[in-house]
């Protein structure tokens, strides 16, 4: 049995059994990844579809992901990857180690690859190959971009600061009902590694807005005010520079008898983040 250390849940994992993530054991009293190495999706994207929009635009950049995630959202795009049980009985991953993922980023640079992007699912139930990976991404010249909902300890942060120049990082909300309730996740972590993050490398922030939960004017100005408050932000004086994505729902898995927001919705609540944000970005309108 071990306690795992990665996010606020921190499960108690029998000897080879397995966390809420699905993606984390217990091997020889340790808590490790599960699938070190499993791919379940490789793929050369833009850099705007992470989204990053202010982070060497108009490159592409090989992601790659595995299985796994903390939160159990219910409009998940990704559920087949992140915690369906065909996805975390680890079927249909290919393997790939650091040094192989390493050589299939060098050989997409004639197309325009800068490096390589840990997304898709909840990269950081995995953190141990993201952190292999990454440092030998920076000794092959590239960056390293993390997609992720920002559920993680600080002590996990702290392993992969040195390799990560970019990140995505989803505050989804901005209430702890929302963030218990209907993510079964944590706001006050997913703040804390914001705030820790974004003093470290580039930082922008992606809101999914959902009818009847996360799309108040009153929650917006909450939200929007939090992170032009930030301070000591990589790059820029204050956190009124930090990119936010403010985008669209469509009904998806759990949640398919929702309506998908407005688009009115959209473009006002980014009117009112503009209040206090240098950059604001509308998606999936």
């Amino acid at each position: 049995m071990a306690r795992c250390k990665v996010c606020f849940r921190h499960c108690e994992i029998p000897e080879g059994g397995t966390g809420f993530c699905g993606a984390r054991t217990c091997r020889d009293g340790e808590t490790v990844p599960k699938f070190y190495g499993k791919i379940s999706a490789l793929a050369l994207d833009p850099i705007e579809k992470k989204p990053l929009n202010h982070f060497h635009p108009g490159s592409m950049i090989l992601s790659v992901g595995s299985c796994g995630c903390n939160l159990r959202c219910p409009f998940c795009q990704n559920s087949g990857i992140s915690w369906s049980e065909q996805a975390l009985s680890g079927r249909r991953m290919q393997s790939f180690s650091p040094e192989e993922l390493v050589q299939a980023a060098l050989s997409c640079r004639e197309r325009g690859n800068i490096g390589v992007a840990y997304t898709y699912n909840e990269a950081l139930v995995s953190y141990e190959y993201v952190r292999d990976c990454a440092r030998l991404v920076h000794e092959a010249g590239m960056v390293n971009v993390l997609v992720t909902n920002g559920c993680a300890e600080s002590a996990v942060l702290d392993e992969l600061e040195p390799y990560i120049d970019a990140m995505n990082i989803d505050l989804k909300g901005f209430t702890e009902r929302y963030y218990r309730e209907v993510l079964g996740g944590d706001l006050s972590m997913v703040l804390a590694f914001i705030e820790k993050a974004a003093g470290f490398c580039h930082v922008e922030l992606t809101t999914l807005i959902i009818p009847g939960e996360n799309d108040s004017e009153e929650e917006m100005r909450a939200l929007s005010g939090w992170i032009a408050g930030l301070k000591n932000v990589y790059g820029a004086a204050d956190g009124r520079s930090i990119p936010l994505h403010i985008s669209r729902f469509f009904p998806a898995f759990h949640m398919t008898d929702r309506e998908a927001t407005d688009v009115s919705l959209i473009y006002h609540l980014a009117e009112l983040a503009r209040e206090k944000l240098f950059f604001v970005h509308t998606g999936n309108c």
